[in-house]
Parts: structure tokens; sequence; C-alpha cells
């Protein structure tokens, strides 16, 4: 991650937890939804406001990469980084640590960027503009 990465903080629910008091795997792409969304809405812009354009952002590959357990009531910081966005897909990288430091996860989703209809859409370039300054790879 490049020290220019966005950061977001995360408190575990007890909803996120298994009965051995850890996350269960999949909440991770819950976690880092979350991130994702407020990666865009500190630019100035949401999902929802994309969806009323016309354009969504469906997850079409993910890799988590599990390093060590987060459990109820820790707080996380996710470092999220735009790390590719060209035509349709986008890819993001993810890092996520207990407060204290400790690595809890490694994770890189892909997206496609499509129309409502779930059609291929090449990134609106009013989308890009908005994070160009972010994106190692345009």
């Amino acid at each position: 991650m490049s020290s220019g990465a966005f950061c977001y903080s995360h408190r575990v629910t007890y909803a996120e937890c298994t009965l051995g008091d850890h996350v269960y795997h999949s909440r991770y792409l819950d976690i880092l939804e979350a991130a994702r969304g407020e990666f865009f809405r500190q630019r100035g812009t949401s999902f929802l406001d994309w969806q009323g354009r016309g354009i969504i952002f469906p997850i079409i590959e993910c890799r988590l990469t599990y390093k060590s357990m987060a459990r109820y009531d820790d707080l996380l910081d996710i470092q999220v980084e735009l790390l590719q966005a060209r035509g349709v897909r986008t890819q993001f990288g993810y890092r996520i640590n207990r407060q204290a430091g400790k690595l809890v996860l490694e994770a890189e989703t892909w997206h496609a960027c499509t129309d409502l209809e779930n059609r291929p859409r090449r990134i609106p370039e009013a989308l890009l503009a908005l994070v160009k300054d972010q994106v190692s790879e345009v």
C-alpha cells in the first residue's frame, strides 16, 4: 500500500463474529464494501449517485489472504487503494490492521463498470477525474 491510501475505521460487531469470537470469513467482504464506499464518499460521490446515473460496479473477482483473526469489539483500520481504473475495470487493494498494528487481512477486488442491465460500460470520465490523483494505473 502506498502512503496515500485512504484509511477507514471499523469496529467489529457481534453480528460479524462466529461462536468462536472471530470475524466470519465472508464478513470481510462487507467490511471492504463499507471501506470502498467511504473511499468514494470522501471524494464527493457515492455508489448511490452512480446508480442514479445508471452505473454500477459489481465485483467480478476477489482475493482475500487472512493473516490473523479480528475479534468482537476490535477497532480495525482499513487501508483502501485504487490500483487500476481503465476501460470497464477497476481494481482495489486493501490492508486491514487491528488498531495495535497487527495485520489481519490483505485483499484485492476487481469490479466491472456496467449499466443497470449489467452491460459493460467504460468508466465515466467524471469518475476518473475524481480519482486520478489516487489511482496507480489509468
